[in-house]
């Protein structure tokens, strides 16, 4: 972690729920899952768990990163979902805010990401070890300075957004990792999961959750 842990004490803001599964919005700053040590103990999963005791990991978002994340209800809803990402059948949208302004207005960065051991958790591209990594993007609003991008990740690789944006020369404004002199200088990493589509594990129908962007 780049500084101690406080996270916010915002009560659970339920996006949906039903039989088989439960879609929160994480709030920055908020672990998805615990930390090593007790002082880490406070997470989104441990949260939701004490409301909804049969609640089951998916997936996880970065303790910085705001946004839609889906639980499980039951061990079925588990394994279904499960699959859909490791098949990369979920579309996930985010919305970010960055350093200076693309020229081009759309565009995707294909560069494989593998962990910066010596720095890590960062992350770094590498042609010779990475794993593939794919990120489409679109700028939705020229801000002067800073721009307002929509982001959908095509693979699931970690701060696979974050260094792929860095990559462009357009880093995620507040990123304690990868932002640099004033593009650093902000109250939170602007990055939050707005949409996620999956298909229901009851019957299969495609469903779109979203989560209000805060920034």
């Amino acid at each position: 972690m780049t500084s101690e842990y406080t996270p916010p004490l915002d009560p659970l803001a339920i996006l949906h729920e039903d039989a088989e599964v439960l879609l929160v919005d994480k709030p920055a700053g908020l672990l998805s899952v615990p930390g090593k040590g007790p002082h880490l103990a406070d997470c989104l999963l441990a949260r939701v768990q004490s409301a909804f005791p049969d609640a089951l990991l998916v997936h996880r978002l970065d303790r910085d990163t705001s946004g839609v994340m889906i639980f499980a209800l039951t061990p079925h809803a588990q394994r279904h979902l499960g699959l859909q990402f490791e098949k990369r059948m979920t579309k996930k949208t985010y919305i970010a805010r960055v350093w200076g302004v693309p020229e081009e207005k759309t565009g995707t960065v294909d560069l494989p990401l593998i962990v910066d051991w010596p720095n890590r958790p960062r992350q770094k591209v590498c042609h010779d070890t990475g794993k593939p990594a794919q990120t489409d993007w679109r700028v939705l609003k020229d801000e002067g300075e800073t721009a307002r991008i929509r982001l959908h990740p095509q693979t699931g690789r970690s701060h696979q957004l974050r260094v792929h944006m860095l990559s462009l020369g357009h880093p995620i404004l507040g990123d304690p990792f990868y932002a640099t002199g004033p593009a650093r200088d902000f109250e939170r990493l602007m990055l939050h999961s707005q949409e996620l589509r999956f298909n229901h594990p009851q019957g299969g129908h495609s469903t779109k959750i979203r989560a209000p962007v805060p920034f």
